[in-house]
């Protein structure tokens, strides 16, 4: 397990019922793992006195992010649905929640927003409010290894933040065989320590 310190945040990204759930739309296989080890490590967190963040889908009904809309994902995290919500076996309560992907643009990292059209990346307040904190460190858990989880970790490495990553606490969609590996191995070459 991590250690953690004033200096180090955990970041919990999109451990959302439409994720995390098997009734979700988009449920991901070993949810049940990633979330025994987010509490975990929110408990430990919590102990140390480190900051505690946590990423949320919050998508409007139309977005291109969605199939129906032209992009190539079912609906899913709409805010103030059941999707969108928290699963209920996760611990979250120990800080704030980023939202993303709330004006309609894609958002896959908790740290960026990217308008579908244009490509143009718009910030969210989780590197302000990690600043603010004089956060040095990060842990990153949560869904899915492969998009949310990899995109996250990139842009705080691109940052400038140390990033650590357990391996038991993220799981992958594998659009195809085997993105979650690519996707650890991304993130262990921006910089990542892969645990």
């Amino acid at each position: 397990m991590p250690a953690y310190d004033p200096q180090t945040a955990l970041i919990v990204v999109d451990v959302q019922n439409d994720f995390a759930h098997p009734n979700g739309s988009l449920f991901v296989s070993g949810a049940d793992t990633v979330i025994s080890n987010a509490n975990a490590e929110i408990a430990s967190a919590s102990r140390a006195g480190a900051v505690v963040v946590y990423t949320q889908d919050w998508h409007p009904p139309d977005t291109p992010h969605f199939a129906k809309d032209g992009g190539i994902w079912p609906v899913h995290c709409v805010g103030g649905t059941w999707g969108a919500q928290f699963h209920a076996e996760l611990t979250a309560d120990a800080g704030p929640t980023v939202r993303k992907g709330v004006d309609g643009n894609d958002g896959y990292s908790g740290f960026t927003t990217r308008d579908p059209h244009s490509g143009d990346q718009h910030p969210t307040e989780l590197e302000e409010l990690l600043l603010d904190a004089e956060i040095e460190r990060c842990v990153v858990v949560g869904l899915a290894t492969d998009y949310c989880v990899k995109e996250t970790v990139l842009d705080a490495c691109r940052l400038g933040f140390e990033v650590l990553v357990p391996r038991i606490g993220v799981a992958a969609v594998n659009l195809e065989p085997g993105d979650g590996d690519a996707a650890l191995t991304a993130m262990a070459e921006s910089g990542a320590l892969i645990e």
